[in-house]
């Protein structure tokens, strides 16, 4: 039989378990597994942090390291049972039969190679063809990933690539031997939304043009519903739905399926009207996990004395293709009930200007060679011109790709870097010039950041606690430290962590918890204008929902002003009050979110716009696809800095767009757009997000 004449299922798991056996103790990572990825079909596996989706595909390849065992079950790959293959024979098989693209492109690149030498590696050693016809087939390959160039492609080395175009080599490498089945873990996370689209839309015609089946994990349920036909839904280590996508999304079975889409920010959420309703409770670990069912504690089903009693197995739904799901009170439940709303709250009004930004600009100097020195100097132009004002108790959302500026600008405002011209009032100081350690106290206290990462952003051997209390010190809050306790156990309530962990480390605390001791270090000063630089990102969707409620809340409370800096804006639209859409260090458009995300658009925004995954069966969007990466800010395009990207470019007479910036165009109700664009072409524009009736 050669790999390709195979009819049957392409990959069954059955019952599959896998534990992780340490000094102390098994612990289970996987418990009773089963799915059945059919020839050409992809599978979608997705779940929160350690839920197993790694895991199980880290099986699948046979490479769980020495301390992961597969314990029971099978996995049948083409109906050969892979956990009984020799070492020999599963080298045959990965590489050629079975691919795999990791989350971190740099991860499976060789620093030292040239991209063409580690593509044609491929062929050469799995199938020996020669060097010439591997070379024929590199070439081939790069064209598919549509990169531009590929022959200076394959010359080039990894560091010579941006995020996007290494991700791409790295799924020509995995299709350079057609293999039948594609397992992609996390394969866009690393990148922005515009290169994820277009990603996401090269993965689903490469596998419609090589017909490989593919096992597709994530924890985006947006980017399942656009790449997947089916789905499986798992939760602490179990697989606990699994259906076709359109049955999961629109008809779901299980209370957990149900629970992770009310906490994620679809159209419609809003963050007054109807707030998202988070997961209560946290994930188990995985050696304190419940009896019965493992969602069980967190469930709003639960019934005492059954949902506990003994295992539950996935059984069938009637009705559905291959729907299944792992909940004893399936029948029971009114699925289509509406749900308990959460608080509602009265909008509020943004107050008096707190903040504004006056044709700000930053530039760096760098030297041709930095190096090694020598060479002419030359400017990275990393904000260009930036000009908004922010009020009293608004969120301002701050949106753009990598290398937009966005976190640039947050820098110069923190005092991190100063400003090469233009002006920033705070209240009715001037700051631009000054940095940090030259500012007040009280200014120092009253601007702070919430980091991406919470895990770079403590101490890992101070308690958390002793950390609050540090900035409380440094802020001069407190006239001693019985009162300075005092305050940090009232920032702990804040933010809704138990008073008893201010005597724990981080190590002890999950991502979501060590993000809320990063949010009540920030107000421990009083803060009145807090940059949150991708806040949520980092963490799970239904931990997201219940730190933006978290933000909100104090928001509310103090009437802080919240520089919200995100690319997912499907959160954006959710929680912010007014939008700046940013592009190579240029405000492209400026607008309350109505404003911002109906048409009239900026171009890069309507690209911006389609480019977002949305978890909803229901939206309709339109296709817009961007071409090539963001221009180095070292050597923009002349003219307006999007125009090599601009699908309207040829809209706009006699080459204005490459000859001068557009000015800013200021149309009904004050939105703002920079954009050489007629009044006729911007109201010529449709919507590119619509909503269909069910």
């Amino acid at each position: 039989m050669t790999k390709w004449d195979y009819d049957g299922p392409i990959l069954e798991i059955e019952n599959l378990s896998i534990s992780f056996f340490t000094r102390l103790r098994e612990i289970p990572a996987v418990m009773d597994f089963s799915c059945v990825v059919q020839p050409g079909e992809a599978m979608g596996l997705v779940g929160e942090s350690g839920c197993g989706k790694s895991t199980v595909a880290l099986a699948v390849m046979r490479d769980l390291g020495k301390n992961g065992r597969i314990v029971g079950g099978s996995i049948k790959f083409k109906g050969r049972d892979l956990t009984t293959m020799t070492e020999e024979e599963l080298r045959d098989i990965r590489g050629s039969e079975i691919a795999m693209i990791y989350q971190e492109p740099m991860a499976s690149l060789n620093p030292a190679m040239r991209i063409g030498q580690q593509l044609m590696e491929v062929p050469m050693i799995h199938e020996g063809v020669s060097k010439e016809e591997a070379y024929a087939r590199a070439l081939e390959v790069v064209s598919d990933v549509r990169l531009p160039d590929p022959e200076r492609i394959l010359k080039s080395f990894p560091h010579q690539l941006s995020g996007g175009q290494q991700q791409r080599i790295v799924i020509a490498m995995a299709l350079m031997s057609k293999p039948a089945l594609l397992i992609l873990d996390e394969p866009t996370t690393a990148l922005d939304v515009t290169v994820e689209a277009a990603v996401v839309d090269l993965v689903k015609d490469l596998g419609k043009k090589y017909g490989t089946s593919m096992l597709f994990i994530s924890h985006n349920l947006g980017l399942v519903l656009e790449v997947c036909d089916r789905l499986c839904v798992m939760y602490s280590g179990e697989a606990v739905e699994t259906g076709a996508i359109a049955d999961v999304f629109n008809k779901m079975q299980h209370p957990y399926t149900q629970a992770l889409f009310r906490s994620i920010p679809l159209p419609g959420a809003d963050k007054n009207a109807r707030p998202l309703i988070a997961i209560p409770g946290n994930f188990p670990l995985p050696h304190e996990r419940p009896k019965g069912c493992n969602f069980g504690p967190r469930c709003n089903y639960f019934a005492d004395g059954r949902c506990n009693a003994g295992d539950i197995s996935m059984v069938p739904v009637e009705g559905h293709d291959r729907h299944d799901t792992r909940c004893i009170r399936v029948d029971e439940i009114d699925w289509n009930a509406k749900p308990v709303a959460a608080k509602q709250h009265d909008k509020t009004e943004p107050g008096r200007v707190v903040l504004k930004m006056e044709d700000l600009r930053k530039y760096y100097e760098i030297s041709a060679s930095s190096l090694f020195g020598g060479g002419d100097k030359r400017v990275v132009k990393a904000n260009e011109t930036l000009s908004f004002e922010a009020r009293e108790g608004e969120t301002l959302a701050i949106v753009g790709e990598s290398g937009c500026g966005k976190s640039t600008f947050a820098k110069v405002l923190m005092g991190l870097e100063t400003a090469t011209s233009g002006k920033i009032m705070l209240y009715d100081n001037e700051i631009q010039d000054k940095p940090i350690e030259t500012r007040s106290t009280e200014t120092v206290s009253g601007v702070q950041m919430v980091f991406q990462n919470p895990f770079d952003t403590l101490n890992p051997s101070m308690t958390v606690g002793r950390q609050i209390i540090r900035a409380l010190e440094i802020f001069g809050v407190g006239d001693s430290d019985a009162a300075r306790r005092d305050r940090m156990l009232e920032l702990l309530d804040l933010v809704k962590l138990p008073r008893a962990f201010a005597e724990r480390m981080p190590r002890q605390l999950s991502g979501g918890q060590k993000q809320r001791v990063g949010i009540a270090r920030a107000f421990a000063g009083g803060a009145k204008i807090v940059v949150a630089d991708e806040p949520v990102s980092a963490l799970d969707v239904s931990v997201q929902a219940a730190v933006t409620d978290l933000l909100m809340e104090i928001q509310r409370e103090n009437r802080t002003t919240l520089l919200f800096i995100s690319h997912d804006l499907s959160i954006v639209r959710y929680l912010s009050d007014r939008v700046m859409v940013m592009y190579l260090g240029h405000v492209v458009e400026l607008g309350s979110t109505d404003q911002v995300f109906s048409p009239p658009y900026h171009p890069y925004t309507e690209a911006l716009l389609s480019a977002v995954p949305i978890a909803d069966t229901h939206v309709e969007k339109k296709h817009i696809v961007l071409e090539g990466e963001i221009p180095s800010a070292v050597n923009p395009p002349p003219g307006c800095p999007f125009q090599t990207r601009c699908r309207w470019k040829s809209k706009v007479p006699g080459g204005l767009c490459d000859r001068e910036v557009p000015p800013v165009q200021v149309l009904a109700g004050g939105h703002q757009i920079k954009c050489h664009l007629s009044a006729e072409e911007f109201a010529s524009m449709e919507p590119v997000i619509k909503i269909a009736a069910e």
